[in-house]
């Protein structure tokens, strides 16, 4: 494999790897926009970007301050909740 082949393949894996992490998961951003994760692209300008539910626009994933599971555990056992 040519090393630009290597190349793009490392950068695709990663893109990847970022969408299984972060579809799915609420978060929230620096500038206070919180919601679930619905989308992540590559963009050649700007790098990894997402989109939340109910927002207009993508973002950098730079501006995630904070972000989590969108399921929640259910009780183990009777009574627990």
């Amino acid at each position: 494999m040519t090393a630009v082949k290597l190349l793009a393949s490392t950068i695709l894996n990663a893109l990847g790897d970022v969408q299984s992490a972060l579809v799915g998961k609420a978060v929230v951003l620096t500038d206070g926009k919180a919601g679930t994760v619905s989308n992540v692209w590559l963009d050649e300008l700007h790098g990894m970007r997402i989109s939340i539910d109910g927002h207009d626009g993508k973002w950098p994933i730079s501006t995630i301050k904070f972000e989590q599971d969108t399921q929640k555990p259910w009780p183990t056992a009777p009574g627990q909740c």
